[in-house]
């Protein structure tokens, strides 16, 4: 099946410049911003005009419907805080194409999909965490963002969103291409991966209340101190997590709120982001009952009191056989012993489908394994190969 990759990079191009940001490609979309509901207009109305049944479900998430059963390829089109180009968007970008050129040679269609708020900004996977079942839409409308806005508050900033979810059996499979996120194939100079499993997640908001006081008064032996006792928490944690994980198993504080946040005063309370993944449940049970437990020996060392906020996760996830057979039988031919079977230690929109369908994923390489940055990039050869391997797959499929 012919692709057009001078018009697919251009739509990469073109939705980079909605939300450009920053040096080089950064790109600032987050979900509900007002660059993400007009690129998701933009691509509505691309969608239309290769023949596909747009459908913006209660959520936000955009779907381009070929009629009757079909294949569904994507992923989402927001972005982190400080994101880059590519990160989802080369999945929607490459689906997009590919339902182009079969419109256009008249093929079997396929459909496509753009899940809102992959990027977590009120949870994880959002979008498409609703629409598998794994998380309840009236729960999620209480969930909110790190300014406090509900998620219910921004899914009403988008217009034109239908009252019913898409049956996800009207869909044979899917298939999410994606860049790898980290340095492996950069490394290693392939041109494209395969992705046999996908990491589970866990994430949660911990918050230590302490008291707050004079930073010029309060003796250092009678302060409750919450940025302190953050502080011992991480260290603990760091020493009493080595003998259960492996070399890929990772786990992160990556947002803290400390109260009030001033110079002169002791601070009385932080709440923070704990996260930690990992391709075993057990092991991710194990890192759960280690960071309770450190937590509370932790506050109760420092006289403090100990909350912890809902559990957010998804489990790890095996890739479909036959769809990755598809894929790696297409790798073959466009990159001849240059490409690689390897496991995402990323969280992907794929995680939620494939309890619906059959799922399956595709990589190319990150340069010098940076994601989540301004600095994202791939080589532009890179995104065409992987274009290729994904329109062969869907060739053999569909």
């Amino acid at each position: 099946m012919p692709v057009n990759p001078d018009r697919f990079l251009a739509s990469l191009h073109h939705l980079r410049s909605i939300g450009a940001a920053g040096v080089e490609k950064g790109v600032v979309r987050p979900a509900f911003s007002a660059a993400d509901i007009e690129a998701r207009k933009w691509l509505a109305g691309e969608l239309e005009t290769c023949g596909l049944q747009v459908h913006v479900d209660p959520v936000g998430s955009v779907f381009g419907l070929a009629e009757g059963e079909s294949l569904l390829l994507g992923s989402h089109t927001d972005s982190q805080p400080e994101g880059g180009w590519l990160d989802g968007a080369l999945g929607v970008m490459a689906a997009l194409e590919i339902a182009r050129a079969r419109h256009e040679d008249g093929l079997a269609p396929v459909s496509v999909v753009s899940f809102q708020d992959e990027e977590g900004r009120f949870g994880v996977t959002t979008g498409s965490a609703i629409w598998s079942g794994a998380l309840d839409l009236h729960v999620a409308d209480d969930l909110t963002d790190r300014d406090g806005i509900r998620f219910a508050d921004a899914r009403a900033l988008m217009t034109g969103k239908a009252e019913s979810f898409v049956d996800p059996e009207r869909f044979v499979g899917y298939i999410e291409m994606h860049i790898e996120q980290g340095p492996v194939m950069d490394g290693t100079g392939e041109t494209v991966g395969v992705v046999t499993d996908i990491v589970g997640i866990r994430d949660m908001k911990i918050t230590m209340v302490g008291q707050q006081n004079h930073a010029g008064t309060t003796p250092m032996a009678l302060r409750r101190d919450a940025f302190q006792a953050l502080s011992a928490f991480n260290t603990l944690l760091n020493d009493r997590l080595r003998n259960v994980v492996t070399p890929q198993t990772v786990w992160t504080i990556g947002h803290v709120s400390l109260h009030p946040n001033a110079s002169s005063i002791v601070p009385g309370k932080v709440t923070f982001s704990m996260q930690w993944r990992d391709g075993d449940s057990g092991r991710l049970e194990r890192m759960e009952r280690i960071i309770r437990e450190t937590a509370d020996e932790i506050t109760q060392t420092h006289g403090m009191e100990l909350r912890f906020g809902a559990m957010l996760g998804l489990e790890p996830v095996a890739m479909d056989g036959a769809l990755r057979a598809a894929l790696e039988d297409s790798a073959e031919v466009q990159a001849p012993n240059n490409w690689r079977a390897m496991p995402s230690g990323a969280l992907h929109d794929a995680t939620n489908v494939a309890a619906l369908m059959p799922s399956a994923m595709l990589f190319v390489p990150s340069i010098n394994g940076i994601s989540h940055a301004f600095e994202e990039d791939t080589a532009e050869e890179d995104l065409v190969a992987g274009l290729k391997v994904l329109a062969g797959a869907v060739a053999r499929l569909v």
